[in-house]
Order: structure tokens, then sequence, then C-alpha cells
């Protein structure tokens, strides 16, 4: 499954729409993709579940790419 992950750059900041990033990982839930990203010091803002039609979208965008971790 691919997960779409909303995250700021630095667990002390605080969160700002307009400085929100994502990334997108691979994983089997979405606790096993916070425990892979847990180590960079992200502050996670929400994680969800993409696929079908919304997956198909995501991928159309240049900078969609699926972290290896």
């Amino acid at each position: 499954m691919i997960f779409k992950v909303y995250y700021q750059e630095s667990a002390s900041e605080v969160p700002v729409r307009e400085m929100t990033k994502t990334l997108y990982v691979e994983g089997e839930s979405k606790r096993e993709v916070i425990r892979k990203i847990s180590e960079r010091n992200h502050n996670i803002q929400f994680v969800e579940e993409i696929s079908g039609n919304y997956l198909n979208y995501e991928k159309q965008n240049e900078d969609f790419k699926v972290l290896e971790l």
C-alpha cells in the first residue's frame, strides 16, 4: 500500500499549512509508515492511504516518488 504523509521539516516547527510538505511511503499500515519515518525527526501531521483514482492522480505529479525505506 502507498501512504501519503503530510509533515513539517522539524519536529519543533509549528504547523503552518503553507509550510507542509508531503512524501509517499510504501508500507503495510499507518503505524509501520510512521515507524519508518520517525528517525527523520519530522513533525508528522497526517498519514493517509492512497489507492485507485486518487493514486493515479498523484502519479501524474512530476514530484511523485515513493520512498524506499
